[in-house]
């Protein structure tokens, strides 16, 4: 996973979207203390940063397999960023975050579906905290509600090239193993829906998913899937304008704290 998105980090880092802070205001509110946070498979931090996880805890421990995305993150006095390779083991993983019952909050955004979950979930269980520790794992796709008849054509275009483990992306998170106590925020099979609002212009939006996985392995293999006709399509259904929109992401998004023994 980490290879196909080292070449985009750059345009990665300044062409994903912020997340609403509403969100983390929501899961803040979840957790009795507000002290450590761990933002797994952070990328360039989009998730980490003013007005998301570092808003509301006292330290984030924010972690990726890619040294390449970690060279273009944004800093900030409350994040510390730690690269973990594919080789950390579970120990070390552990003791890099605090030790067993040390965290109090876990996001991975855009990220799990690309994670070894068995290790990702058996490190969880172990750094959240007992009882109201909270794990929070999202995702959005190429569902844009002003953008719907292009945004389908496009999917089909990119679909048989994506990744086995992006189709949970693709589908939403419905079919994701999610073995967390449901706290009434989206649960194994039955994600949140939410609607993540961006203003972008048409080219950024271009750029946006020049970065997404699919695209970037087609790319690598001579295909290029955005095409001048279906980026001329794109332009047709934007309309005259050149400046940014509003356009609404369809997000989904799973909550839950450690299951009781």
């Amino acid at each position: 996973m980490a290879g196909l998105y080292d070449k985009q980090a750059e345009q990665y880092a300044q062409l994903r979207p912020k997340y609403p802070k509403e969100w983390f205001s929501m899961l803040a509110s979840l957790t009795p203390e507000l002290k450590v946070a761990w933002d797994a498979g952070t990328g360039t931090g989009q998730a980490a940063l003013n007005d998301q996880v570092a808003e509301h805890y006292d330290q984030v421990i924010a972690t990726d397999v890619s040294a390449a995305q970690l060279e273009h993150v944004g800093r900030h006095p409350k994040v510390r960023y730690l690269h973990t390779p594919i080789s950390t083991s579970e120990d070390e993983l552990v003791t890099m975050l605090g030790g067993d019952n040390s965290i109090d909050l876990i996001v991975a955004a855009c990220a799990v579906h690309w994670f070894d979950l068995p290790f990702f979930y058996s490190v969880a269980n172990r750094v959240l905290k007992k009882p109201h520790g909270i794990i929070a794992v999202w995702t959005y796709n190429y569902n844009i509600r002003n953008l719907d008849k292009i945004m389908t054509k496009v999917l089909e275009v990119v679909k048989p090239y994506y990744d086995p483990r992006a189709q949970h992306a693709l589908e939403g998170y419905r079919k994701l193993s999610f073995p967390f106590e449901n706290v009434g925020l989206g649960s194994e099979g039955s994600p949140m829906e939410l609607d993540m609002e961006v203003h972008m212009t048409l080219d950024e939006l271009l750029g946006l998913y020049k970065t997404a996985s699919a695209i970037v392995k087609a790319k690598e293999q001579g295909l290029d899937l955005l095409s001048d006709e279906i980026s001329e399509e794109m332009r047709r259904e934007w309309g005259d304008s050149t400046g940014s929109r509003k356009l609404v992401f369809l997000a989904y998004m799973l909550v839950g704290r450690p299951k009781s023994n």
